[in-house]
This record gives C-alpha cells, sequence and structure tokens, in this order.
C-alpha cells in the first residue's frame, strides 16, 4: 500500500486529521470531491477582499487549545459578529438584546423587556410539540413574529408548526446593550481566508481534486491501509438504507461599485416574502482598500436543487437512519468516520477542530 491513511473530503475535519497524521510520519493521500480545498470555509479573493464562498465563517470558541491550534496557522484579526436583522424594512440587533427590545417596544431597562417577554411566554400550555410553541415559550410571540418565524421557515422549507421544536433548543436572551453574537472569548477571521489555513495543514499530503470517491471505492480504498471518509455516510453506502435529508443554499454573488453596501458583514431577512435569508457583505469581514464591494444573497432550497448538503433535517426518522448507517459503517475495519456530513451534524469550525484532534489521538497516539 502506498499511504496509511486515504482522507476523503479536504474540508477542516480532513485537513486536521491528515496535519496531525502526517507530524507523525504518516504518509496521507486525500481524495476531493470539488475543485478545490477547504470544503465550505473556502475562501476565494476578488478584488482584493476574501469572499467567503459557501456562507459567512466567524471562527469562534472557548476552547483555548482549539484557538492556539489554529493560529499556528493563521494570523486572526478581531473580528466580531454583530449581524442585523431585516424585518420589513425594520432593522433590529442581533442576538436578541436590549438594543433589540429598545427597537420593538421602545423600552429602556431590563425588567421592562424581560416583563413583556415573560407575560407573552404564558401564551403557550400543554406540550411543546413544535418549533412554533417552543419558540413562543422561549422568547414571546413579538421575536417570534419578527425575527423567528419567516426566517425559520425559509431556512427549512416548512411552516414553523410543522417543525420539530429541537430545532430550536434555546434562543439566547440578552438583557445587556450588547451587540457581540457570540460569548465565547476567541473569535475573529484569518486576515488571508480560510483556504490558506487548508493549504498549510496540507503540506506534504497528496491531493487529489475533482475526484468523486465513492465512484470507485475499492480501488482508493485499495491505496491506504485505512480510510478516514468525511462524506455522507448514506452516499458510502449507496443509499442502500435510504437517502439522508438535507436542506441546502444556493448564493447569488454581487459585484457593486461602492466601498460600503449595507454598513455590516450580515444582514438577516427574516420575513417571509423576501426569498432569501441573509446578505453578506465579505468587505466587513477583514480590513480592505478595494474601491468595489462583493455581496452574497443566500436562498435556501431543496438538497436535490444543489446537490450540496449543508443542513441535516435532524427529525426521528433521519435519526434513526444515520443510525442504521453508522451500525454499516462500524462493520468495516479499516473505515474511521468524522465531520458534519459523515456524522449527520451541524458543527461549528471549532467543534470540528476539536474533534479532528481527539479522533487523531485516539487513532495515532
Amino acid at each position: 500500500m502506498l499511504y496509511d491513511y486515504l482522507v476523503v473530503g479536504a474540508g477542516l475535519f480532513g485537513s486536521v486529521f491528515a496535519h496531525e497524521a502526517m507530524a507523525r510520519g504518516k504518509r496521507c493521500l486525500v481524495v476531493e470531491k470539488r475543485d478545490h480545498i477547504g470544503g465550505n470555509i473556502y475562501t476565494e479573493e476578488r478584488d482584493g477582499i476574501q469572499i467567503h464562498r459557501y456562507g459567512a465563517h466567524i471562527f469562534h470558541t472557548s476552547d483555548k487549545e482549539v484557538w492556539d491550534y489554529v493560529q499556528r496557522f493563521a494570523h486572526f484579526n478581531s473580528f466580531i459578529n454583530s449581524p442585523m436583522a431585516n424585518y420589513k424594512g425594520t432593522f433590529y440587533n442581533m442576538p436578541f438584546n436590549m438594543n433589540t427590545f429598545n427597537r420593538m417596544w421602545g423600552v429602556t431597562r431590563p425588567d421592562e423587556a424581560a416583563s413583556i417577554i415573560e407575560e407573552q411566554r404564558k401564551e403557550v400550555t400543554g406540550p411543546i410539540d413544535n418549533l412554533e410553541k417552543q419558540a413562543i415559550s422561549l422568547v414571546g410571540r413579538d421575536i417570534f413574529e419578527r425575527l423567528v418565524k419567516g426566517y425559520t421557515e425559509k431556512q427549512w422549507g416548512r411552516s414553523c408548526d410543522e417543525l420539530p421544536p429541537e430545532i430550536i433548543r434555546r434562543l439566547p436572551v440578552r438583557y445587556t446593550y450588547d451587540n457581540n453574537y457570540f460569548n465565547d472569548p476567541f473569535q475573529g477571521i484569518p486576515e488571508e481566508g480560510y483556504t490558506a489555513i487548508i493549504s498549510k495543514l496540507l503540506e506534504g499530503a497528496d491531493v487529489v481534486l475533482s475526484t468523486d470517491f465513492n465512484k470507485d471505492r475499492a480501488s482508493w480504498s485499495s491505496k491506504a491501509a485505512k480510510v478516514l471518509y468525511t462524506g455522507a455516510l448514506d452516499e458510502y453506502f449507496d443509499h442502500c438504507l435510504g437517502r439522508h435529508a438535507y436542506r441546502s443554499v444556493r448564493f447569488e454573488d454581487e459585484r457593486i461599485e461602492s466601498t460600503n453596501w449595507q454598513g455590516v458583514a450580515v444582514v438577516n431577512y427574516t420575513d417571509r416574502e423576501t426569498p432569501y435569508t441573509r446578505v453578506i457583505e465579505h468587505r466587513h469581514f477583514a480590513h480592505t482598500t478595494s474601491p468595489v464591494t462583493w455581496i452574497s444573497r443566500e436562498y435556501p432550497v431543496d438538497y436535490s436543487i444543489t446537490g450540496e448538503p449543508y443542513y441535516p433535517i435532524n427529525d426521528e426518522e433521519g435519526k434513526r437512519l444515520h443510525e442504521a448507517y453508522l451500525e454499516l459503517a462500524g462493520k468495516e475495519d479499516k473505515l474511521i468516520i468524522g465531520g458534519r456530513l459523515a456524522q449527520y451534524a451541524y458543527f461549528d469550525m471549532d467543534k470540528t477542530v476539536r474533534a479532528a484532534l481527539d479522533l487523531s489521538r485516539k487513532e495515532l497516539g
């Protein structure tokens, strides 16, 4: 065999694992379906601006080891995520905080806002058996109607009263005038983009792009002693038990002759009528002197339209199907799985790095 490990997928999880394996003297071959490395954190430069090709990615974590680890591969700026919500032309701060409540109700004190939310929460009685009841029980009717309902229904393609409550386990409410979206102490964006990080992680590996491992699994697998698979498990097993359900996103990019188009990196459109969920203006992620700007509109679509899985529909049926595929995977001696697709879950970047480091320590010692 030519390699110790065949890594399927050149995203963050696979790249961290490959880097750690090579640091221990292992030989790695990386096979990537797309024509570029980086997975969904892939960035590319246009007009001196780092474009987040698959949506906004802000690195944030409370894990000091993970933060120190990623900083070995890039210089992170001090970007703070402070998105805005646009509901039918009225702007609200996110996450829900005193600036939001002042805009919505004219209140100025935390106890006033808390009193309104508490009163509205009483609307929900009986079992909380759908997302609408869950959200109202957390933040009340007003916030739900203006800032949750439309966005969520666009995101998942279903009415909130038809969605399981588990999708929204919690909604952060802060009774302070603080627009920092994340509570994590470490936050920022790599100034040279995420692709530069992946390039450094994969130094020393043989990388093959534009190649679908699943179309010739036996041949590719024969090249290595073990296979780390980061793709979708239903694809690995040729959908023999059924297909996983996902929601996907279609991105529409636009170059605009302006140095500041919307004044902030992220604006969520929370009404149901606007077909996209958010607009990203990439220049606000990092300092740039570019005379133009680039924006990306994000349109939630059915997985069948793009063929790109983004958000797993983690209902009970989906969980049962994934468990069944995990049983099959456990029967293959040389197969290792990891990453958001293989685990049919949505992970933040820091959790992805942490999981890859933990796996590498378990696997490599």
